[in-house]
């Protein structure tokens, strides 16, 4: 089973959030699953509320993450919760069950999409086309739990909108250059982006299935990941960072000698970026690494 590392996070700030939803500095609580959707609630935000994000280590597992007290409070505490769905952060909707607000604002990004399934790729943050579309949902959702500041919630909006006007370009380029080009994943982290590049993900579902459960692929399925690369039938490996085992990185490592370029993804944004440049920079590598 892959190693990672389960994230207890220590919310010390809502320790000190009183009664009615507001953090220790007065102002609504905002809690999200994730940095990822986090970085964009605090962006739209601004000084307006306090956001909080549970899951924000590049190690942590969501699937592994067992809430603590301190998350359960400052869920409890919320005036509004992000969420993505899709089984991804189920944490997220016990903690919402054990503390029940008729006052609490709640965004899942899964609903919002009208993505649904057992099998449907959890990781809507990286479907390129539909970002406005997240992006509008977390600013409707900060409306209801901070009316006051409506206005200026949809301004940032249309600034967040804007801001992402070169991750476009950069994945149109790429489907300008590229489509229809076979890749192939270790994990589905990055399989809308791919879809919005016009790329083509040809690992097997058995192999990346496998390790996104914790559980070890088949034999074959193994060997035609490697296959892939040592046949040279891939243009470029998207790597999951945050999902290292023996299995892929064995599959990294017959890449890399066969020459073919390794991409580097994650499921969290790396400390100090933002969401915009997080997912601008994963672009930029994988349309460098397509043109070698």
């Amino acid at each position: 089973m892959r190693m990672r590392i389960v994230l207890i996070m220590a919310l010390s700030s809502v320790l000190a959030a009183g009664c009615g939803g507001s953090s220790a500095s007065g102002r609504p609580l905002v809690v999200a699953s994730t940095n990822v959707y986090g970085d964009i609630a605090a962006q739209l935000g601004g000084g307006r509320v306090t956001v909080t994000s549970i899951l924000h280590d590049p190690n942590a597992d969501p699937h592994l993450f067992e809430p603590g007290t301190r998350t359960g409070l400052a869920v409890a505490h919320a005036r509004l919760v992000i969420a993505n769905g899709l089984g991804y952060d189920a944490f997220v909707d016990k903690l919402v069950g054990a503390s029940p607000s008729s006052s609490r604002a709640e965004v899942t990004i899964a609903d919002v999409l009208g993505v649904h399934g057992s099998d449907a790729n959890p990781h809507l943050w990286y479907d390129v086309p539909r970002l406005p579309a997240i992006a509008a949902a977390i600013e409707r959702g900060l409306e209801r739990a901070a009316p006051a500041g409506a206005a200026s919630f949809r301004t940032r909006l249309r600034r967040f909108d804007t801001s992402l006007a070169p991750l476009d370009r950069t994945v149109a380029a790429i489907r300008r250059a590229h489509a229809g080009e076979p890749v192939a994943y270790t994990e589905s982290v990055p399989g809308y982006l791919l879809g919005a590049a016009g790329l083509r993900n040809v690992a097997p579902a058995a192999f990346t299935r496998a390790l996104e459960d914790g559980s070890e692929p088949p034999p074959s399925a193994v060997a035609q990941m490697i296959d892939l690369a040592q046949q040279h039938r891939i243009r470029v490996l998207l790597y999951n960072e945050q999902a290292v085992s023996p299995i892929s990185a064995r599959v990294r490592d017959a890449a890399e000698r066969a020459g073919v370029p390794v991409v580097g993804v994650t499921e969290t944004l790396p400390r100090g970026a933002t969401f915009q440049g997080w997912q601008l920079g994963q672009a930029k590598a994988l349309q460098k690494a397509l043109a070698r």
